[in-house]
């Protein structure tokens, strides 16, 4: 009898799940269950898209076909209201019932919305799916006014699309004195700075969101900020983080909390024949030695991976899995310059930093001696060297002049570190 396979979530973890578990077994039921209303899209390249840089056609990565190809059962506009993990049932809105062998939750998160009134009036935006990018490309376009607000890696993108749409007035409040700072120096921070600048994007900085103001049609009109400053915005961008979404999993002996889904380091969690990938997952991070937490789209595609290889040797396959070995990064491409993050840059309990020259800046993060994340801006070749020392999990702090050369060599510590080629 051919194993049953449920994956709740059609992200890039999910899909590339979808994908490893059929390449290893033909016969087996695969249900790939998403709320969205569409297949798998590039989230990387939806910010382009609402940028107004290119159609919808390259966004897109599968369509119904691909999965129809691959005899793998798409649901889209389904909602899970209920995980059953001893009956291994799935419960959806619909009221239909799914049984499975092996499940996987990869649901990722929805955006977190400002605890302020009017935080959910018409025209204050989030931006996390495709249908989001599709609503601020329009909002932006017709907008006078915008407002952008949180510090954080997805609030710089809304504030690069409103650059790129001309916006007249467009404003980014960040709550600190620097966009990101528990990554960046305000060094560091201020090449940000001026490169959204020169987007036409004026920063307001030492504030933060007290309400939204609407109109009689119930549409954002203002934004007041901490300091009791009024804002004129037809445009709001909001991001300040994500809920993930483990509503679905109360009453099973999953541990899922606040912080996500935790796993061990092949992605299983602790309930029987039940895994979890991508955003959601806290996972115990060999490298680090703790649990840890990626959210990037190289990390989500590669725990898929491992996710269906998991739960393919569980279910008596012959198929070779590996602890979680991955050093995530993230990188921004709106500027004249490249920005990457790497590793856990906003973690640790020392660093070290230099600035080269007026655009190209590093930041290392170290915890317990070993090199754990960091930050490169303007020059982007030495990233392979510091991720192959993350994964070394050599002690390298005593060494961070080293590290700081501009053009440093691997060879030049005391360490031994193999690069990939």
């Amino acid at each position: 009898m051919s194993a049953s396979y449920v994956i709740i979530g059609d992200g890039i973890a999910g899909s590339t799940a979808a994908e490893t578990l059929r390449e290893h077994d033909d016969e087996a039921d695969i249900t790939v269950i998403t709320d969205e209303g569409e297949a798998l899209y590039n989230r990387i390249l939806i910010k382009e898209f609402a940028k107004g840089k290119m159609p919808e056609g390259p966004v897109s990565i599968h369509d119904g076909d691909w999965y129809s190809e691959r005899d793998i059962d798409l649901q889209l506009n389904t909602h899970v209201t209920q995980v059953d993990d001893e009956a291994h049932e799935v419960h959806t809105h619909t009221g239909d019932t799914i049984e499975y062998d092996k499940l996987l939750v990869a649901t990722g998160g929805t955006p977190t919305q400002l605890p302020v009134p009017g935080s959910d009036a018409e025209g204050v935006h989030h931006f996390w799916t495709f249908e989001d990018a599709r609503g601020i490309r329009e909002g932006m376009e017709a907008a006078d006014d915008a407002v952008i607000v949180g510090a954080g890696l997805l609030g710089i993108d809304l504030a690069a699309i409103a650059g790129a749409h001309d916006v007249e007035n467009a404003r980014y409040i960040m709550r600190g004195n620097r966009w990101w700072r528990y990554a960046l120096s305000l060094e560091g921070a201020e090449i940000m700075h001026d490169a959204m600048r020169d987007l036409g994007v004026e920063l307001v900085l030492e504030s933060g969101v007290e309400e939204f103001v609407t109109d009689e049609d119930g549409h954002v009109e203002a934004t007041i900020d901490a300091n009791g400053d009024r804002y004129e915005s037809d445009f709001v961008g909001a991001a300040i983080g994500l809920n993930f979404n483990t509503e679905l999993l109360q009453g099973t002996a999953v541990e899922a909390d606040s912080d996500g889904i935790h796993t061990d380091s092949y992605m299983r969690t602790d309930a029987e024949d039940v895994y979890a990938a991508g955003d959601i997952v806290v996972f115990e991070d060999p490298i680090v030695g703790r649990e840890a937490q990626n959210g990037s789209w190289g990390s989500a595609k590669e725990q898929g991976d491992l996710a269906a290889r998991t739960m393919l040797a569980d279910a008596g396959e012959d198929v070779e899995t590996e602890a979680f070995r991955w050093v995530s990064s993230y990188s921004i491409t709106h500027f004249d310059f490249p920005f990457l993050s790497f590793g856990y840059p906003t973690e640790g309990d020392d660093e070290a930093e230099r600035k080269y020259d007026e655009t190209t800046w590093r930041r290392l993060a170290f915890e317990d001696g070993q090199l754990i994340g960091g930050v490169l801006i303007g020059d982007m070749a030495a990233q392979s060297k510091f991720k192959a020392i993350i994964k070394s999990g050599a002690e390298v702090a005593d060494q961070k002049d080293v590290l700081l050369q501009e053009n440093f060599d691997v060879e030049d510590l005391d360490v031994d570190v193999e690069i990939d080629a």
